[in-house]
């Protein structure tokens, strides 16, 4: 039967992390299915615009170009970060699958830890969430906005440009560059974003083939965990530019989620945990985002969007 199938369309992105984490996904439906798929590369808004991407409100212009390939059919399924998609629904696409997340930690790459770092010292991320944690451990540093690919931030290191940049350690792991990782915060120093370290497998709605040969890639635990923490967002009505960090862990039958929102200078921070059942994992997002709300967070993540 799949010789006879053709390949699926699968859209990405042409960065080297889009197509190495779609291929991914790619070869993991073959070995599942025995469908053959094939990658369509399309060039998104995020890819070519020199604009600042916390400026252009950040979620959704990596996206949007390749919803409409989806919507048009030149492509069959497409493959997402989770921390770039919108988390106001589409009606026209559903997110068929969520494959078992990746490490959803933030990682250094520089020439020592952050402790050893001296003080005055570069370091690099685009991120208004990394900066704000940063600052709260090292307010002393330096922090840089830059942009490119991994290849191009690390690049800044190891010219000297910089002493460090900050990466997500799921990125770095399927690139294969774990070895130049300094440092892994873990989520009790910096929140990660929410959905960090997990893909989306999008399709249309209006497909039911795809959503049910899509299904086998679901992992139901992922899916809870990454649920929770865009739930907050969503809450917070803040876009994946915001600085908000969010983590959500199965424990038994309960999810753990712990969420944070931080003055962009580091000072000031609002931050919650709770436990709710995994079978309700949008309740307890908008639940803790609620008790954030009423203590403030939602100054602290207007402060950052003016």
């Amino acid at each position: 039967m799949s010789s006879i199938s053709p390949p699926l369309r699968l859209g990405t992105r042409r960065s080297v992390m889009a197509t190495t984490q779609s291929g991914l996904v790619a070869d993991r439906l073959t070995e599942l299915t025995g469908r053959a798929v094939e990658l369509v590369g399309v060039v998104t808004f995020g890819d070519v615009t020199k604009g600042d991407l916390t400026q252009l409100g950040g979620t959704g212009v990596f996206v949007s170009a390749l919803r409409d390939e989806l919507i048009e059919g030149s492509i069959d399924f497409a493959v997402h970060s989770l921390k770039d998609l919108p988390t106001t629904p589409d009606p026209r696409v559903v997110i068929a699958a969520i494959p078992p997340r990746d490490d959803p930690r933030d990682a250094l790459v520089g020439v020592a830890k952050l402790a050893d770092l001296p003080s005055g010292a570069k370091i690099g991320t685009g991120s208004p969430r990394r900066i704000a944690q940063l600052r709260m451990i090292r307010p002393d540093l330096d922090y840089v906005p830059i942009r490119g690919n991994a290849d191009t931030r690390i690049g800044r290191v190891t010219s000297g440009e910089l002493q460090g940049v900050v990466l997500a350690a799921a990125g770095l792991g399927r690139l294969g560059r774990e070895a130049e990782i300094s440092q892994i915060f873990e989520v009790e120093e910096i929140l990660p974003a929410p959905g960090q370290g997990a893909l989306a497998v999008e399709c249309r709605s209006d497909r039911a083939d795809m959503i049910e040969l899509l299904s086998v890639l679901d992992d139901a635990r992922t899916r809870a965990e990454v649920t929770a923490e865009r739930a907050v967002l969503n809450a917070l009505e803040a876009g994946c530019a915001a600085p908000l960090g969010t983590y959500a862990a199965e424990h038994g039958h309960d999810l753990v989620l712990t969420a944070a929102a931080v003055a962009v200078d580091g000072r000031r921070a609002v931050r919650k945990s709770a436990a709710g059942s995994s079978s309700a994992p949008m309740d307890l997002g908008r639940d803790l985002a609620a008790e954030m709300i009423a203590e403030g967070a939602g100054t602290l993540i207007g402060e950052q969007a003016h």
